[in-house]
């Protein structure tokens, strides 16, 4: 019987890592660049603190595919581990469908706002996403990372023909009918790969029109999809290879790190190279080149921290990472449902005068992540763990 290994630290951290990143809503920093309109370095600052509206990437879009491919890395771990306890298939099978049960609704529950006069059944968020390819994920890994590298390249194959073999819009098509301008269009055959006029944002229209709704569904504002799931999964799956493959080979900390950094490097220029020359690197409807391109970047990350506490041995650097990384579902539904209030009650305790001027939303954003900061902290000391 293979032994369990010692959690591995850096992982937490990694985690952790990134859920402040996103609990941070980007410190307030596009709006301060707001106040500085001539200043270079102020609008590259806003820049990477922002989602880019359609090809490309910045820093605040590596945030879901790092997350997605940390819940692929996961899964190597959580199966051994319940083997061991003599936890049976079907076992393993019924809690992952209902975990993926409760991602999509929980999904469905955060997307459905305050005002919404009925539920809003939509499925793009990042929890219905992990949601809708978790059985997936589970069925694939479970076979072995030779199965899982398979399943990625048919995947990634797949959804490229799909895109591809859709038709562009002709002479006298109506852009309005499909919620889009002609200017979304991109140039030759990265037009399959437009906003709104796509594959995927067609079968949204018929889908989301199944639901009941108070009207009818065009687009998604943002240009996210449905079934942005597909190839999502294949980036949870580079992550279940990443922990099946290299976190669990006899080989030393350092190695590994350096297995994980040039893995990286190979995803990051092959996805470059493929956004040149074949699909655009478009993160909302997570291309093919996008599942190489963010994949590239989260490993090089990732050996960024397995180095740092894995082979040097910095746990304590990474303390307050690692506090947010063992509650991560905690602190993103924390700063869902109660970032706006949160920030409410520091104005009224701390005073508004504290808050304005070009630096308040700064002091805002930095109050509320210091206050789900402290949240986890004191479940941390209470060994308490949100689970799904």
């Amino acid at each position: 019987m293979q032994p369990v290994p010692n959690r591995l630290v850096s992982l937490d951290a990694f985690r952790g890592f990134i859920m402040l990143l996103m609990a941070s809503s980007g410190f307030g920093l596009a709006q301060v660049a707001r106040s500085h309109p001539d200043s270079a370095f102020w609008q590259q600052v806003a820049h990477q603190v922002s989602h880019v509206e359609w090809t490309g990437c910045a820093l605040w879009d590596l945030i879901q595919p790092a997350f997605m491919f940390m819940v692929g890395m996961a899964l190597p771990f959580s199966l051994l581990r319940r083997r061991q306890e003599g936890q049976g298939w079907v076992g393993r099978f019924l809690h992952a469908l209902i975990r993926a049960a409760a991602l999509v609704l929980l999904g469905v529950f955060l997307a459905t706002r305050s005002g919404d006069a009925q539920t809003n059944w939509t499925f793009t968020n990042v929890l219905a996403q992990i949601g809708l390819g978790y059985v997936f994920l589970w069925a694939i890994a479970a076979f072995g990372w030779e199965y899982a590298v398979s399943a990625i390249c048919v995947i990634l194959a797949g959804s490229w023909f799909w895109f591809w073999q859709h038709p562009l819009p002709g002479p006298g098509f109506d852009y309005a009918a499909a919620g889009a301008a002609a200017t979304d269009l991109l140039p030759g055959s990265f037009g399959h790969w437009s906003k709104h006029l796509n594959a995927a944002a067609d079968f949204d229209r018929w889908l989301l029109n199944l639901f009941p709704r108070a009207e009818p569904f065009v687009t998604n504002p943002g240009g996210y999809t449905t079934l942005n799931f597909i190839p999502a999964l294949a980036t949870m799956l580079m992550g279940a290879v990443t922990a099946e493959k290299l976190l669990r080979s006899r080989e030393s900390a350092a190695r590994q790190s350096l297995y994980l950094l040039v893995a990286g490097a190979a995803c990051l220029l092959a996805g470059t190279l493929l956004g040149l020359v074949a699909v655009p690197v478009v993160k909302r409807i997570w291309t093919p080149s996008w599942v190489l391109f963010s994949g590239g970047w989260v490993l090089i990350l990732l050996a960024f921290f397995h180095w740092l506490v894995e082979a040097c041995g910095r746990r304590r650097l990474v303390f307050p990472l690692v506090v947010v990384g063992m509650n991560s579902i905690f602190i993103y539904l924390m700063h869902s449902l109660c970032g706006g209030w949160i920030a409410g009650r520091l104005k009224v305790h701390l005073g508004a005068d504290l808050f304005a001027g070009t630096w308040g939303p700064v002091a805002e954003k930095g109050g509320v992540l210091a206050v789900l900061w402290l949240l986890c902290f004191w479940l941390y000391r209470q060994r308490a763990f949100l689970r799904l």
